[in-house]
């Protein structure tokens, strides 16, 4: 999983509102008992700081049971999901958020729902050598964050995460690419390094990708695509070792680093 900035609780409920919330009653009573809305959502709160955080949610869940018209319930559904997401209760609070953000669109906090909901994939991120469809998710509901609520520090904070994500897929990219390149499948091995050329170029794997191109070009005799990877890396990539290895590598086949005309790249950078 990759590291991220969290908003810890306590900035959540600053952001959330500064909610007033009324001095707590005894939470030991059974739960079917009808309470007031005010006094349901502060049993809820009160477990959350405790970290009971699944019994927050059911407290949560209770506000809206016993009163669905209320402020309270539209606030209990926002705080539910955020004790799934404590829990690590991912799909359940995915399944919450977006209920909320279709009940509720042009609530004041609809901008937190939709971050929540974007962290809810980020967090089940894992390593390149596995499925990356949370991390696909992640990027499009942190874009949604973006481009729907600019100006919000939860924008600043997605599009950080966002850049973290397209570096995750750029290395899965990697990851299948070497694997043909090590056993001489070079054209399957292209189209993946392409993928990252085309789809993640200000990522950190585009000098390695560019070098790489210029292997399996070299391999297969391409010698045109294999010198104009080799000019675009050292034209932004200047003085590093993938330029040195891919200019080594033509000076091995009496080759110079050259843009050549009709090349995929030229229209890439």
């Amino acid at each position: 999983m990759i590291g991220h900035t969290l908003l810890r609780p306590a900035r959540l409920f600053m952001l959330l509102g500064g909610i007033l919330l009324l001095s707590a009653c005894g939470s030991d009573e059974p739960e079917y008992v009808e309470r007031p809305a005010e006094e349901l959502y502060t049993i809820g709160y009160n477990y959350l700081q405790e970290g009971e955080n699944k019994k927050a949610a059911q407290a949560f869940d209770e506000v809206e049971r016993q009163h669905p018209y209320s402020e309270w319930a539209t606030r209990a559904q926002l705080m539910a999901a955020y004790a799934h997401y404590l829990e690590y209760e991912y799909d359940d609070a995915i399944i919450a958020l977006e209920r909320f953000v279709d009940l509720h669109p042009g609530y004041k906090d609809v901008a937190y729902a939709y971050y929540l909901r974007g962290l809810s994939y980020y967090d089940q991120i894992v390593d390149v050598g596995r499925d990356q469809r949370n991390t696909e998710l992640a990027m499009e509901t942190l874009q949604e964050v973006v481009d729907r609520y600019p100006n919000t520090p939860y924008a600043r904070d997605a599009a950080l995460k966002i850049d973290l994500t397209r570096d995750h897929l750029a290395g899965k990219e990697m990851t299948i690419a070497r694997f043909y390149q090590t056993r001489d499948q070079f054209l399957a091995a292209i189209n993946r390094y392409r993928r990252v050329i085309e789809f993640y170029q200000t990522t950190t794997h585009t000098p390695e990708a560019l070098l790489r191109l210029t292997e399996c070009y070299l391999a297969l005799g391409v010698y045109d695509e294999a010198q104009t990877a080799a000019a675009v890396l050292g034209y932004n990539y200047p003085g590093t070792d993938w330029y040195e290895d891919s200019y080594n590598l033509l000076q091995e086949h009496r080759l110079e680093p050259e843009r050549k005309k009709g090349s995929w790249l030229n229209e890439a950078f």
